[in-house]
């Protein structure tokens, strides 16, 4: 997976130099789809505080299939993917995976650069929007308040009507005092200046004159000097400073009165706002913790079914949980396939089947020997008789089908083997074993298989056949690569009933080699169906209500990956009937040999 972007994140390139935003960044990531589809490549680009994803490059101008906002936007790494990023906005999550560490580092960086820019009081919101807070700012945002707050309040806004008109009376007061002060000391500096001069002039001169009013007048010590008329309290800049000063006075008085009503008006109505906050607070608490597990509860069912919950090493799912999703999705199949199986219309058909001794010779294709050693090992111990054997523990028994377990675990895996017996009239052990390996008629007993194909042809009587299971949630997708043999037993007597066999086991194949989609399964499956003639009465013909088809069926399977082993058996138990002996249930061999 190749993945290129515009710029090379935590650097001074990040960010364009004109308008100070970060620049664009695209490339290849795998996003997690569905648990259908899995990871999927998909084109990511981040622009403008924006992810938006594309099927790929070339598709960017039919339009994007997703986008998020990253301004509230959560971005976790992954504690043990290191190459995997969960973004998560609300309740919407994207499970993103990129090519090695770095590049998810690169990411990660860009994101929270763009993310960084985008929120407000950022450097770049404040250019865009600018910030200004003012004391007319403030004082809207406390007009907003309710008034229904102040219904008990009316005193308050009295007095602080009050003070603002307290406030306007002493400002002007204060103008006045300073202007009176401003003319009282340009007085005293000109009083003293001309009387220095008198002093320098006449100090030798003493005139002796009088005038009522006189300018110059002895004093006690003989001397004489020059005296000024001092000036009036009401001549300086006609000034009233007596009268100024009591106003003065009065003013503040009134200010100390106001301030001391507020305060105990405030005071008393304190323990009334700290009992509502005390209220609020309680609520507010209520309704986050009520939110947050609202939150919880929507996350955990808009994320189930994510990449965390489905069968892993590191599953969050635990094994009740992942039982209960995987029974109710069983439950689900079983609907549908109850629904398909009242609509299907059988319809006889005829099939010719070749002849035995077409089967009965050992091929000649690379997999002959190994084919052959597995047709001699079932021959040898799957006919044995389980009679005393501790080991087996039958878990289904319906009416002459009978189903045998035993338990066996490897490496924590579940390999329990299954065999299972059966005895049916009307059809042969070459009918039934035709028709279990004929795929041209695979998907009318089948069930479980979603799709196959047969890989190659070996020979007549041997194919390697792909299979993959339908899926059940949370458990991953199963496939299997596996040779199917049909083979005609030869009688090593003439007592010996006429027996035939089908044989699958796993292989390998370089046109179908495991991917990371599915969990390939190993299997080693046969079925040997051994046809019982009871001689008719008195004159009559040979019918099929003398044919007796006993069958035998084994099965080993290895279905890796990590599901618990005890789910995987409890699921057995339940689905040991349909899934493994559905070939077992013969009625359906009546429509497809008519004779």
């Amino acid at each position: 997976m190749s993945e290129k972007s515009s710029t090379s994140s935590g650097s001074d390139e990040d960010v364009d130099p004109e308008s100070g935003q970060p620049v664009e960044l695209g490339g290849v990531l795998s996003k997690w789809t569905n648990y259908i589809h899995g990871w999927q490549d998909r084109w990511v680009v981040l622009k403008n505080n924006t992810l938006s994803y594309y099927k790929s490059e070339n598709e960017r101008e039919y339009g994007c299939r997703g986008s998020l906002c990253l301004s509230k936007a959560i971005i976790t790494p992954h504690e043990f993917d290191e190459c995997r990023i969960d973004i998560c906005v609300n309740d919407s999550v994207w499970y993103l995976r990129a090519e090695d560490p770095e590049h998810r580092h690169q990411w990660i960086d860009s994101i929270e650069l763009h993310k960084a820019e985008s929120g407000y009081g950022s450097e770049s919101s404040l250019r865009r929007h600018g910030s200004m807070l003012s004391l007319t700012s403030a004082a809207s945002g406390f007009s907003t308040t309710s008034n229904s707050s102040f219904k008990k309040g009316h005193s308050l806004r009295e007095k602080l009507a009050e003070m603002e008109t307290f406030r306007d009376i002493l400002c002007r007061q204060v103008d006045t005092l300073q202007r009176y002060f401003d003319g009282c000391a340009d007085g005293v500096s000109k009083d003293e200046f001309q009387r220095d001069r008198v002093v320098e002039e006449d100090e030798d001169d003493f005139p002796t004159s009088t005038r009522p009013g006189g300018d110059c007048l002895h004093n006690n010590n003989g001397s004489k000097e020059k005296l000024f008329p001092p000036a009036s309290l009401k001549d300086m800049n006609g000034i009233d400073f007596k009268g100024e000063a009591i106003t003065f006075k009065a003013t503040t008085a009134g200010i100390l009165s106001t301030l001391s009503h507020c305060i105990e008006l405030m005071v008393k109505r304190e323990d009334s706002w700290q009992k509502r906050l005390d209220k609020e607070m309680e609520k507010r608490r209520r309704v986050e913790d009520a939110y947050k597990s609202a939150l919880s509860e929507v996350k955990k069912k808009s994320h189930y079914g994510g990449p965390d919950y489905e069968e892993g090493p590191n599953s969050l799912i635990n094994e009740d949980e992942f039982f209960d999703a995987v029974e109710a999705a069983l439950d689900r199949q079983d609907k549908i396939e109850e629904q398909c199986q009242s609509e299907k219309v059988r319809t006889p058909r005829l099939t010719t089947l070749p002849l035995g001794d077409a089967y009965s010779t050992i091929g000649t294709h690379r997999f002959a020997k190994q084919v052959e050693e597995m047709v001699q090992n079932h021959m040898t111990y799957s006919l044995q008789d389980m009679g005393g054997d501790a080991n087996w523990q039958l878990v289904v028994e319906e009416g002459e089908m009978k189903v045998y377990r035993r338990e066996v675990e490897e490496n924590g895996i579940v390999l329990d083997p299954l065999k299972a017996t059966h005895a049916v009239k009307g059809v042969t052990g070459h009918e039934l074993c035709h028709y279990f390996w004929d795929t041209d008629v695979r998907n009318d007993w089948e069930t479980t298989v979603e799709n196959f194909n047969v890989v190659e042809s070996l020979s007549d009587s041997a194919v390697i056949v792909y299979q993959t299971h339908k899926r059940v949630w949370p458990a991953s997708q199963r496939d299997v690569l596996y040779l199917s043999t049909i083979r005609k037993i030869v009688a090593t007597n003439e007592n010996d009933p006429d027996t035939w066999l089908v044989c699958n086991f796993s292989v390998d194949h370089e046109k179908a080699q495991p991917t990371n989609r599915c969990v390939r399964a190993k299997i080693n499956v046969a079925m040997i169906c051994q046809t019982l003639v009871s001689p008719p009465e008195g004159d009559k013909e040979i019918s099929r209500n003398n044919v007796l088809c006993k069958i035998t069926y084994v099965a080993n399977v290895n279905p890796g990956g990590w599901a618990p082993a005890s789910v995987l058996r409890a699921v057995a138990k339940r689905e040991y009937p349909k899934r493994y002996t559905e070939p077992l249930r013969c009625q359906k061999v009546r429509y497809l040999f008519v004779r």
